[in-house]
């Protein structure tokens, strides 16, 4: 039997400190660095990133 996370919030990518809480967070220099992080992570993780709008992307795992 294999158990897999679902629906879940992984992690976090910002550049703003202090922004986000409860999910571990990876801090870019700028916009361009974030989004390499976030497209990168969501490849290790298995999971997808999604552009939030804020200044914020959410690696999440559906």
């Amino acid at each position: 039997m294999q158990i897999t996370i679902t629906k879940m919030i992984m992690a976090a990518v910002t550049c703003e400190e202090r922004k986000i809480h409860g999910v571990p967070v990876f801090y870019a220099r700028d916009e361009e660095e974030q989004e390499r992080m976030a497209v990168m992570l969501s490849r290790v993780m298995e999971a997808v990133a999604h552009d939030m709008g804020n200044g914020v992307y959410i690696i999440v795992k559906h």
